[in-house]
């Protein structure tokens, strides 16, 4: 989680010498199995019992030497982002990932037949949205000599991996966001050995662990939020990252 502070801000907070304490909370915690707050910047109260909401306060003294220092290094920045905390949205299987895959081989000495299933599933989004610029990229040995594929890949041969560069997935794609991608691979040196693929893709407007974040107290306002998350590198297991919040004073 991410709070973008206006550059104007540090110097109110480098004139006043106790500026108002900025506290909040994150509210439908319950999907989360582990917080980790920046604690260079952010105190907690680790007996907090409730599991739907967790409390948070900055060090406002920290938080104005980490502005200040931002400042000094881009000094025509308008605004200036500062990581407050990570957190780890617990998994509920194949009913988590908002694009659920299948990927089917079928090698021989001289060709490879690969088929990519996949599906959009809205029901791991707490606000489902398209996933734009999706890419599934796979590595394909035993010496390709040619490639047909459907819908059209790009096979990049000093690398040895074909890719897949889609259009937006979602309820209103065809067939409600399920397809196929299919390859076929003549080889030189076959047989090729199955691989795990790569798939990248991102959405904004929504989150899959359903947090959102809430002011406590006086002397600040959130001027707009924004909420997305997107894929590090998917290989077996995924991980994504989520939610931006900006922040004004």
């Amino acid at each position: 989680m991410t709070l973008s502070f206006p550059s104007g801000i540090i110097k109110i907070f480098t004139s006043n010498p106790s500026p108002a304490v900025l506290s909040f909370k994150l509210n439908n915690t319950t999907k989360l199995e582990q917080i980790l707050p920046n604690q260079q910047l952010l105190y907690s109260d680790p007996s907090q019992n409730d599991s739907s909401t967790k409390d948070f306060w900055m060090n406002m003294q920290a938080l104005t030497a980490y502005l200040r220092k931002a400042s000094e290094q881009n000094p025509a920045a308008s605004y200036y982002n500062v990581d407050i905390l990570k957190y780890q949205v617990s998994s509920n299987g194949i009913q988590s990932t908002p694009l659920n895959l299948a990927v089917y081989w079928k090698c021989t000495s001289t060709t490879t037949d690969l088929r990519v299933d996949y599906r959009y599933n809205p029901e791991s989004m707490v606000t489902p949205g398209p996933l734009v610029n999706v890419q599934v990229l796979v590595p394909v040995d035993g010496g390709v000599t040619n490639m047909q594929s459907l819908p059209a890949a790009i096979w990049n041969a000093e690398q040895s991996k074909s890719l897949w560069k889609l259009s937006d997935i979602s309820e209103k794609s065809e067939n409600d966001g399920s397809g196929s991608l299919r390859a076929k691979f003549e080889l030189s040196d076959g047989p090729s050995n199955p691989a795990t693929i790569a798939v990248q893709f991102l959405s904004e407007g929504s989150t899959l662990s359903g947090v959102d974040m809430e002011l406590v107290g006086t002397g600040y306002r959130l001027s707009l939020i924004k909420k997305r998350f997107a894929t590090g590198e998917v290989f077996v297991a995924w991980k994504h990252r989520e939610v931006v919040c900006l922040f004004t004073i």
